[in-house]
């Protein structure tokens, strides 16, 4: 088939690597223009750009489809298929009816739970067992549209936000190109999705990384292993934003101490009560500094029972 793939991050880029290795023709990259990234702010070209400048592979970087000259384009490579990883843009219908067989998308959520742009962090918060990818067929709606195939992986207890993310990058290459093989047939077969079993998996904002420490032991650890690696869970200690990296529950019950005051700090690890529950801190990064395990912390810092974070 010829193919255009739509995709901006890493995520996307597993995906492209993984349709380079067939026998499909990958007629025109799409993804989002470069933006500004890393200290000095430079204009930087997306994963998937990189990936498809090596192979050279013609790259479109529209900030959107309003434009006939930008919809003329794409119907110009005369697509069997467009294939959608994390592009980063809601196309419209005129862009979803381009090519003959329509626009999928590979979608790191069991479909209907977790539409949206945040499915993997918002699965670890819920507390989610099981999480997975569907390859979608793209409607209008976000994230609506029937289900050609599907695949689940557990969630592991100590699984982080970055290495679901890895987990799920691999198995979305490898569900798409078994679609891939019987397309047609499986593309017929497709189930609509239930949306009154739909939750929304909102955009992950920066805010949402401050630990309140009146949550339970378990919705925090949730918490630090879904923001780990962005963007990062943290909280205010001698007036300064100390981030959390690793963390682990370390007893569900209550306690007569403070939320957020620290019962006690040795090798190993910081032990905080909470809401419900008590967490341990593993590993810590103060402001300026690389994050480190708790003992080599402690060695740096002055840290105590009765101590108080937050």
């Amino acid at each position: 088939m010829r193919i255009i793939f739509a995709g901006t991050p890493d995520f996307a880029a597993t995906t492209l690597a993984a349709l380079l290795t067939t026998e499909h023709e990958i007629c025109a990259v799409y993804s989002q223009p470069d933006r500004p990234a890393g200290r000095g702010r430079k204009l930087t070209a997306s994963p998937v750009k990189q990936l498809a400048l090596q192979h050279h592979i013609p790259v479109e970087q529209p900030l959107n489809f309003k434009a006939e000259a930008d919809r003329a384009t794409l119907a110009s490579f005369q697509a069997d298929l467009m294939i959608v990883v994390a592009y980063g843009l809601l196309l419209p219908q005129s862009v979803l009816d381009t090519p003959r067989l329509g626009c999928i998308n590979v979608h790191a959520s069991l479909l209907p739970r977790w539409r949206g742009a945040a499915p993997i962090q918002r699965a670890i918060l819920a507390g989610d067992k099981q999480t997975g990818v569907c390859i979608m067929q793209m409607e209008a709606g976000l994230d609506t549209g029937p289900v050609i195939k599907r695949a689940e992986i557990a969630i592991e207890a100590n699984d982080t936000g970055e290495q679901l993310h890895d987990k799920l990058a691999l198995l979305g290459a490898n569900t798409l190109l078994e679609t891939l093989n019987n397309f047609e047939v499986l593309q017929s077969q497709s189930m609509p999705q239930d949306d009154a079993e739909s939750c929304y998996a909102a955009k992950i904002l920066k805010k949402e990384a401050n630990i309140d420490w009146s949550q339970s032991a378990q919705q925090i650890d949730r918490q630090i292993r879904a923001f780990n690696s962005w963007p990062i869970a943290q909280t205010l200690w001698q007036d300064k934003m100390l981030r959390i990296w690793q963390a682990e529950v370390i007893d569900s019950q209550n306690h007569a101490v403070k939320p957020g005051t620290i019962i006690q700090a040795d090798r190993q690890g910081i032990d905080i009560a909470t809401g419900d529950g008590v967490i341990r801190l593993l590993s810590l990064q103060a402001p300026g500094k690389k994050a480190v395990p708790t003992n080599d912390f402690l060695n740096a810092h002055s840290l105590k029972a009765g101590d108080y974070f937050g």
